[in-house]
Order: structure tokens, then sequence, then C-alpha cells
């Protein structure tokens, strides 16, 4: 009798405690859910009406909540709740994935007219996958921080820590994209922002729990600084082949910079890389081969930061969207300060102290970036993670070059050797895959941002990458 007494008032107590501990825990899920319809865009200045929900706001990092990273989030156009969720990343350091990737590249929406209206891109890259673009670290586009201090401490693994987190707190508020296939792609220093985060999901997904899981599946990176040596190496090659610069430039520079020996370099080596870097400043670095913008006062050619050392990291580099406008970097920073715009995307809440910039003026000092990501490359090969480099091939400032030379030193088996891809029975570029997964492809007659140039062809290339599907190899 006392037994079954006990046992009724356990359960008693239970019928009693448990309606309570949910809803207090309820309130939580309640109010993520309703942080997602408040971040829904509805009413974007100038965009064109279409029939996918899109969403833009901030994610706070805990522990502090001092940091506050902005989003932009498009749903598939179609199938949304079937296809693969992409996380994509823009460069720099210091450059937004909003003002470039989303607005300029790939996004299913290009800002034209001066900053006026918004264009619908029927290469966007939502028609296969859900796109978020993380305008990531602090300091960058709308991105903030409430202390200063984090400004002067930035680096690789700050990004790449931020950056986990701002996903880890994204999939709460959208719960029904967590158990999607995750992909990140992204391009130039992205080369270590992807490899770098995807490293960090590999290695915080051996103790997760089921909540804190990201499905990770691989990455895509384009044009992307992965090795300085080879990188650098490879630069110069390429402004030599590429009729640039002279071969008396050419053979002093690589006597008195000693870039095929690493990093021995001579007194001299400054002088003869300023002269490298005015061969290019009448042209535009990214895209040797199209023409520069002429309506924005001040700007010189090429945004790269002084010698001695090159391939520094810090550079502002620029580029231009699909239609072809090489000013729709002034249009993009014309849009994004208008108030109506900032409204409209949930944005500029604090009211920050300077401008949107594509490029962050806020960032200073960039703390730690590795020589190399090849061993982190190599290591989530080894994983299993499927992972594309592909370079647009009239790029001047990551060069396929560099990248065919940072690959050969990574010493990969080859699996399918180089051979031409096709698109709409034309070669789009040319590709070679290794043993363990890596796929090689470059786009042809694209720059340092390939979906501006080759919009038909980047939307082609990434629907394969996805489904891990074999670039075409014929013309029917």
């Amino acid at each position: 009798m006392a037994k079954l007494s006990t046992c009724f008032f356990l359960c008693y107590l239970l019928l009693i405690l448990v309606p309570i501990l949910a809803q207090s825990r309820q309130p939580y899920g309640e109010e993520e859910v309703l942080q997602k319809e408040v971040d829904r865009v509805t009413n974007l200045p100038g965009q064109p009406p279409v029939n996918f929900r899109q969403y833009a706001g901030y994610v706070k990092l805990p522990p502090q909540n001092q940091k506050a990273l902005f989003y932009w989030f498009f749903e598939a156009q179609d199938g949304a709740a079937r296809k693969p969720l992409v996380l994509w990343l823009n460069g720099g350091p210091g450059c937004s994935s909003v003002a470039y990737g989303a607005a300029q590249e790939l996004g299913p929406f290009l800002v034209r007219s001066n900053g006026t209206r918004l264009t619908f891109n029927k290469f966007s890259w939502n028609k296969v996958a859900n796109m978020l673009f993380l305008e990531a670290p602090v300091g960058v586009g709308f991105s903030y921080t409430n202390n200063t201090e984090d400004l002067r401490t930035l680096g690789d693994q700050i990004t790449a820590a931020d950056s986990y987190s701002f996903l880890i707190n994204w999939f709460k508020r959208f719960p029904n994209f967590k158990s999607h296939d995750f992909y990140i792609a992204g391009e130039s220093y992205a080369g270590h922002y992807v490899p770098q985060l995807a490293e960090l999901i590999y290695e915080k997904n051996k103790g997760s729990s089921k909540d804190s899981h990201i499905n990770l599946k691989g990455f895509m990176i384009g044009n992307a600084a992965i090795n300085d040596q080879t990188d650098t190496l490879g630069l110069v090659d390429y402004a030599w082949s590429h009729a640039i610069i002279s071969d008396q430039l050419y053979n002093t520079i690589n006597k008195e910079c000693g870039f095929k020996q690493s990093s021995n370099q001579t007194a001299g080596c400054a002088q003869h890389l300023g002269g490298f870097m005015e061969a290019y400043s009448d042209i535009d670095i990214y895209s040797i081969y199209t023409p520069v913008c002429l309506n924005s006062p001040g700007r010189t050619y090429p945004k790269l930061l002084a010698a001695p050392r090159l391939l520094t990291q810090h550079d502002l580099w620029h580029k231009l969207p699909s239609g072809y406008d090489p000013c729709t970097e002034d249009y993009v920073e014309k849009y994004f300060n208008r108030k109506d715009v900032q409204t409209a995307l949930h944005a500029n809440v604090t009211k920050l102290p300077y401008p949107y910039t594509t490029c962050s003026g806020a960032i200073r000092d960039w703390n730690d970036s590795p020589d190399t990501v090849l061993p982190t490359i190599q290591k989530l090969l080894k994983a299993g993670l499927r992972i594309w480099i592909y370079s647009g091939d009239t790029d001047g400032r990551v060069p396929v070059t560099s990248t065919r030379y940072s690959i050969n030193k990574m010493g990969l088996k080859i699996k399918e050797e180089w051979r031409a891809w096709f698109h709409k029975s034309q070669v789009a570029g040319w590709v070679e895959t290794y043993e363990g997964g890596l796929t090689l492809a470059t786009v042809r007659g694209a720059g340092h941002q390939v979906p501006v140039f080759a919009p038909d062809q980047s939307l082609s290339l990434f629907t394969h990458f996805l489904s891990a599907n074999t670039l075409p190899s014929s013309r029917f």
C-alpha cells in the first residue's frame, strides 16, 4: 500500500510538473519562430515580384551578445523543403557577401540603374539551392560589435568561430533547414574562410548533440587564395604569360623576389613589385579583358596594397555584375546606404557611425592568416567531404596558374585527366578530377567573380557540384 501511494504521489506530481516545465521551455521556441517572421523581407525597394520567401536580419552571438552578424537568406525558387542549404562567403578579408555574392553575382536580385532598382537574375543559384549570405566578421557591411576592441582582434580563427556560432544560432531560428544537406561556397580570400569553417564544423560535429550537429557535405571555392607561395608565383607567371609584364621585369622579379624559392627576397624586390603593379594600373586585374569604370572619381587600379608582400590579404578587391557594368560596385553602395532599403532588410538598427561599403573600412588589422590551407583541404578530403575548386581564367589576381600550382603541391593522384567540359554545346572550361573527391574546374572567359562574367556556366557548375555529377564531356 505504501508503494502504491508513493507511485500515486509521484505520478500526480509528474502530471502537474510536466506541463509547467513544457510551458517554461515554450517561450524560447516561440521567440525564435517569432524572430524568423520579423526577419521576413516583404517590401524591398525596387524588387521585382517573386514567389519565394526571403529573410534578412541579425543573429547575435552568445555568450555576451555583443557581436551581431547580418545575413540575407533566400529560399529556393521551388521545392525549398527538398533542396540543400548553401552558405556563401566572400573574402577580402573584410568584403561583404551581401554586397558582392548576393547583389552582384549569384543572388536572385542584382543591383542596377545607379542603385535605384533591382533586376531578377535568371541564373541565380537559388534556382537549385536555399542560399544564405553572411557578412562576417564584425565590421563587414551591416555586421557590428558593441565592443570596439573586437575590431582590433580579428583574424581567420575568430572569423571561423563567429561564423560557426552564427550557424548554430541561425538554425535555431530556421529549424526546418536543420536536416538539409549543407554546403559552403565562396571565392577569393574565402579560400581561407570556407575550409577553416568546414574544418571547425567537422571537428565540432564529432562531439555534437543532435541539436548542434550540422549536416555538412562539402564545399566549393573559386579563384581562391589557398597557398601563399604558389599563389604569388602563379600571379607573376600569369601576368607574364598574358603579355602584361615584360620579359625583363618578369626575370628581374623572379631573381630579386625569390618566389620560386619560397621567400628569399632581396632589398630590390619591393621596387620591382611596384613595377608589376604599375603594369596593371590601367586595367582591371580581376578581369584583364574587360573595361574599367570611368565614372568613379579617385578610383585607381589595381586595388592592391603596397609591396613587399604582394599577396597582402587585406586588399580591397572589386568586381562587376552579370549584364556587365563595371560601375556596379558604386551602385551597390548607394543602394545599401538608402534608409528605405535598410529598413526593409532590418539592417543598420544600431545606426553605424560609418557608411555601408562593399569592403570594410572599419577593419584595420588582420591578426592571423596562415600561409597555406592545403593541409586543411587534404584533411577534409580524407574525411569524405566533396570539394570542388574552380577558376575563372581571365582573373589576374588569383589566377588559374596559382590554383594549378597550389593543387599540384598537394600531390594528389589524378582520377580523370584534364579535359574540356561543355555547356549548351560550347566549351565552358576545363576540368580535372583527383582521387579522394577533389575536382578542379576552370570557367572560360570568366574573371575573379565567376558568376558575374559567366552566370549560365557558373550555375551549371554549381548544379553539378551539388548533385556530384560529372561535368559534361561532349557538346551534345
